[in-house]
């Protein structure tokens, strides 16, 4: 007969927890989690206790039964007030554990630690035979540097499955990420059911191709492509992510970038069209009409929007809209003329300011890339600075807030590096130390900015990211550089990130992530013969100040 495998058991180490705490002690032993494990938790503990149980349960098999207090428990839960909501203190002996947080976020991201210290098999969905459990004995007390840690999905240009996204909704949890920003429409999709306008699905959500590759060489792939989600859908989303303490931010495009709602409503062109869904990449010159029913019509989607999505902050785009349409267009030239409009420019203000009171009415707050500085808004707007950080500093100027999600840092579909086998090349070089090495605030920062700079946000844009794998490459493992810029405290130090890195690399393997490996792409991740469009850092730079010069603080 053949004999038992010996019991598999993960070796405690000592501080392998990414995002960095800001204080983290070693004790001595370890505590064992195992089939007599029971957890107790105050009333305003129970929901996150629910949520760590449910975990740990998955992944061990053990039912880690509630015992009510006086009961001793192996696992306790608490809630301190007197803390920061996120902050937390995670206290592991071999006696028992204890997690304080300051409300249910601290508790979560408290558990979420406790997890990682318990070794990647945590992440599992399911139990693994003969293991056995332990945590190293020590004491973490850690709270996150912004309140906005955030990371955009463009679903517009790659449509991704529900289930995609509530994978994702667990590996941003990870990384004590908070906030999903949902780039749900654009020229090559809408991908949100309005249900007082059908055809922005029926037809807004299909193309019959895609472009292959970027730059002059590219070509088309020859697949239809397509899919949306129903209100239901979105809702179960937000739902799913409110119980990780991740609020969903979603964002309709407006008044550039939106092929796909004009091929399903071409009156709200300029032109009358005919109107396609885009197959290609890039920004075109179509962009909506300023007639009051076009307004009219985005106020609607909008509300919908906003009974779907609670979120305080709704995007409205904003970003890339040309001109030249408006310029040559005399009904439009007329519409200017009667509100006293004299310039372009000025008349895309006029069309975010309609959005913007709109939103404000409903006691939201409108969240546009930093193209909508360039007229004014109300107090409440938040604009997330892309262009670099010129943006921020004219929103800062003018009193609004700020999410800084630079591309020349936050980029994460930009290359890794400038190798050969990187797949599909487009935009500058940001490796992983690239990354870590963004400081949004450095230590001379006024007090303004600090006042106003609400967070930091990773964007995935998703032209060349066009399956599940794709996605994983192109932003795991830099997502933990970002993480660490987020949520831990300045000062950080990239040896001591890359110590604690591979205990992170194997909880992806268990997860089962297929993030880049750190000696470069394996074969299957490559694209070979697949264009790219690569930029030196200098020229896009240059190219940025270029693009900002007219935001005038």
């Amino acid at each position: 007969m053949p004999r038992s495998p010996a019991p598999v058991r993960w070796r405690p180490g000592r501080d392998r927890v990414i995002p960095k705490p800001h204080a983290f002690a070693s004790g001595e032993g370890v505590f064992a989690l195992d089939g007599g494990t029971t957890m107790t938790a105050t009333d305003a503990a129970a929901h996150a206790a629910r949520r760590l149980q449910s975990d740990l349960r998955a992944a061990t098999g053990f039912t880690l039964p509630t015992v009510r207090p006086p009961q001793p428990a192996g696992i306790a839960l608490g809630i301190d007030e007197r803390m920061p909501r996120e902050g937390f203190r995670l206290e592991v002996a071999p006696g028992g554990v204890r997690i304080t947080g300051g409300g249910d976020a601290g508790l979560f991201y408290g558990g979420q630690a406790f997890r990682q210290l318990l070794g990647p098999g945590a992440f599992r969905r399911a139990p693994l035979p003969r293991r056995e459990w332990a945590a190293a004995a020590s004491v973490i007390e850690d709270e996150p540097r912004f309140g906005w840690r955030g990371f955009m999905l463009d679903v517009a240009r790659s449509f991704r499955p529900k289930h995609e996204v509530l994978r994702l909704i667990d590996l941003l949890a990870l990384h004590r990420l908070n906030v999903l920003h949902l780039h749900l429409t654009d020229d090559q999709g809408w991908r949100m059911e309005i249900s007082r306008s059908p055809r922005l699905t029926e037809v807004g959500a299909w193309r019959p191709e895609s472009q292959l590759g970027h730059g002059p060489q590219s070509t088309v792939d020859g697949r239809p492509h397509g899919g949306f989600y129903t209100q239901d859908d979105l809702r179960e989303i937000v739902a799913y992510a409110a119980e990780r303490m991740i609020t969903v931010v979603p964002e309709i495009e407006t008044p550039g970038h939106v092929r796909a709602a004009l091929a399903a409503y071409p009156e709200l062109g300029v032109t009358g069209g005919p109107y396609e869904v885009w197959t290609r990449y890039g920004i075109t010159d179509d962009v909506l009409n300023a007639e009051a029913s076009t307004i009219a019509f985005f106020r609607h989607v909008f509300d919908e929007v906003m009974e779907v999505f609670p979120s305080t902050y709704i995007g409205v785009g904003g970003d890339e809209a040309r001109k030249t349409q408006w310029a040559a267009d005399a009904r439009t030239q007329e519409l200017m003329r009667e509100r006293g409009i004299e310039t372009p420019n000025e008349l895309q203000a006029w069309f975010i300011r309609q959005l913007d009171d709109h939103l404000t009415a409903a006691g939201r707050r409108l969240y546009g890339w930093d193209e909508v500085l360039e007229g004014p808004l109300a107090p409440g707007a938040t604009i997330a600075s892309w262009r670099g950080l010129r943006g921020a500093r004219v929103a800062v100027a003018r009193g609004h807030d700020v999410v800084l999600c630079p591309d020349d840092f936050a980029y994460l579909d930009y290359r890794q590096s400038d190798a050969a086998e990187e797949p599909i090349p487009v935009g500058t070089v940001l490796s992983l130390r690239d990354v870590y090495d963004f400081e949004p605030l450095p230590g001379d920062a006024d007090e303004a900015p600090r006042r106003h700079v609400l967070g930091v946000q990773a964007n995935a844009w998703t032209e060349h990211l066009d399956t599940a794998a794709r996605l994983d490459y192109a932003v795991f493992p830099r997502l933990a550089a970002f993480a660490e810029v987020a949520w831990s405290v300045p000062g950080k130090e990239w040896d001591d990130f890359a110590a604690r890195l591979p205990a992170q690399l194997a909880i992806y393997d268990a997860i089962g992530v297929a993030y880049r490996p750190l000696t470069g792409p394996h074969p299957w991740q490559q694209r070979p013969g697949v264009p790219g469009a690569p930029r030196e850092k200098a020229d896009r730079q240059a190219e940025l100040a270029a693009l900002t010069a007219d935001l005038l603080e």
